[in-house]
């Protein structure tokens, strides 16, 4: 008997524009293969505590700082969560905290995800920034597969699903 290839989905929320565009191709791949999306926005505190060892921050600056990108965590899965209720498709959500891609992929293992969704690089960002750093290691490491969308046209998309 064959199962069937999409049930579960995580898709990784950065922030950016574009990982809201992958937000919302997850959203309407759930509409139409019934799947199970898992939104998860992780504080990259594995990169903070470099910069407080480097003494770039230090330690109250990093609190707060850490501070600030949980309040924004929260702020884009609830934008995330009200995409979805707007195609009446119910996603899980989850705020983690450390080092972007294995938290990343531990939800996708955690979830038993059949496919992880990241938003493609935006036009106006460096190819060698943290971005691409974080997209080439989930790649390398992901055990199952990794969609990266760059599709130009996904507010039109959704709109009319």
């Amino acid at each position: 008997m064959v199962s069937r290839i999409l049930s579960n989905v995580v898709v990784g929320i950065s922030g950016s524009g574009a990982s809201v565009h992958a937000a919302k191709y997850a959203i309407m791949m759930a509409k139409l293969y019934k799947c199970r999306v898992t939104a998860v926005y992780v504080v990259d505190t594995a990169t903070l505590k470099q910069l407080t060892m480097s003494k770039i921050f230090v330690s109250d600056e990093s609190s707060e700082f850490e501070r600030n990108l949980h309040a924004n965590g929260e702020r884009y899965l609830s934008l995330v969560e009200e995409l979805a209720k707007q195609k009446e498709i119910k996603i899980e959500k989850e705020l983690r905290s450390g080092a972007v891609w294995t938290e990343i992929l531990e939800t996708a293992a955690e979830k038993k995800s059949d496919l992880i969704v990241l938003g493609g690089w935006e036009k106006d960002r460096d190819v060698k920034d943290i971005i691409s750093h974080i997209h080439h290691e989930i790649l390398l490491h992901s055990k199952c597969p990794v969609l990266i969308v760059k599709e130009p046209d996904i507010d039109v998309l959704y709109r009319h699903l």
